[in-house]
């Protein structure tokens, strides 16, 4: 079969690897899709998204509408892509909900490229809800795109472990890269005719609703190994000496302690912490409310903290 002319659709950086292995195969990215630019840092400089900023290197057209769903950005958008006329749409962490006059554009209809392993972890922060719960494995779908949240038929799964102290933002990396490998085995599959679509079955499937703030507070009544994979999932917070402390990463200790209260500061030499089953976790990189980030080994040659102190 002939090459194809695609149209991308991608927001941050983990789209990015995406739209380069499109961009660097045999079919042609027509035109990239992306959120509109916004403002960052103290003098509020617009800042464009991950994917418009690898756009401009390849020198693809950037559009950047409001909404594909209303409005005069939305009529605008369908008047561009119909223009363009694309063979095959593919999305990846977009970040708007397509119309079905678009679904229904393209000739081999749209793709999403979605980090989990559908029906399991539809919705906004599969990556995060992976490492909270404590999957071992999780992975990436290639996915017909339809009126529903990650609904669409089943094209191809690419599955990979998650290490034991791995964080969200490891796999996030990861799975970005095999994303885009994916997203290349996918589009040739599609073009010789090798996959057949799978329907997702419902009663298997989970969501992963947005990551809200209060979620990466420690509540050390909870097991070690919850508090560990909220470290890992969604970078953890309490409280030390009346100052609040930021815990990016942890790792539970094989041994127990059943008499010292939860929160407690156990060791001192590692910053170890009793929780809620008696567990330990240790601390291993920490960010103390007016210093920096840094190893919790670091921090403790200029702290030195209280063997019985509660956290939080």
């Amino acid at each position: 079969m002939s090459n194809l002319n695609i149209v991308f659709m991608g927001t941050p950086e983990f789209s990015v690897p995406c739209l380069k292995a499109l961009a660097e195969s045999q079919d042609t990215v027509c035109a990239v899709f992306t959120q509109p630019d916004k403002p960052k840092g103290r003098g509020y400089k617009m800042i464009p998204t991950p994917v418009k900023s690898a756009a401009i290197e390849y020198n693809i057209p950037v559009y950047q509408p409001l909404s594909l769903r209303k409005g005069e950005d939305a009529e605008k958008s369908l008047e561009i892509l119909k223009e363009i006329n694309p063979d095959l749409i593919v999305v990846t962490a977009y970040g708007q909900i397509l119309p079905k006059e678009i679904l229904e554009l393209p000739k081999y209809g749209c793709i999403n490229i979605h980090a989990s392993l559908l029906p399991r972890y539809r919705g906004a922060a599969p990556i995060q809800w992976c490492v909270l719960n404590g999957e071992p494995k999780t992975g990436v779908t290639s996915m017909m795109m339809s009126e529903g949240l990650d609904t669409g038929d089943m094209l191809l799964k690419a599955e990979t472990d998650i290490g034991a102290n791995e964080t969200s933002q490891e796999l996030y990396d990861r799975l970005s890269l095999i994303g885009g490998k994916l997203l290349i085995e996918t589009v040739q599959a599609i073009k010789n005719g090798s996959v057949t679509p799978k329907k997702q079955d419902d009663s298997l499937s989970c969501y992963s609703p947005m990551i809200k703030k209060e979620m990466s507070a420690l509540d050390f009544s909870k097991s070690a190994s919850e508090i560990h994979n909220t470290i890992r999932g969604v970078t953890g917070f309490t409280s030390l000496d009346g100052k609040r402390l930021k815990v990016f990463r942890s790792q539970v200790e094989n041994n127990k302690l059943s008499d010292a209260s939860n929160g407690e500061i156990v060791d001192t030499s590692n910053f170890t912490v009793k929780c809620g089953d008696g567990g330990l976790v240790s601390f291993l990189e920490i960010q103390l409310e007016g210093s920096k980030r840094m190893s919790t080994q670091d921090f403790l040659r200029g702290k030195k903290l209280t063997k019985g102190n509660i956290l939080g």
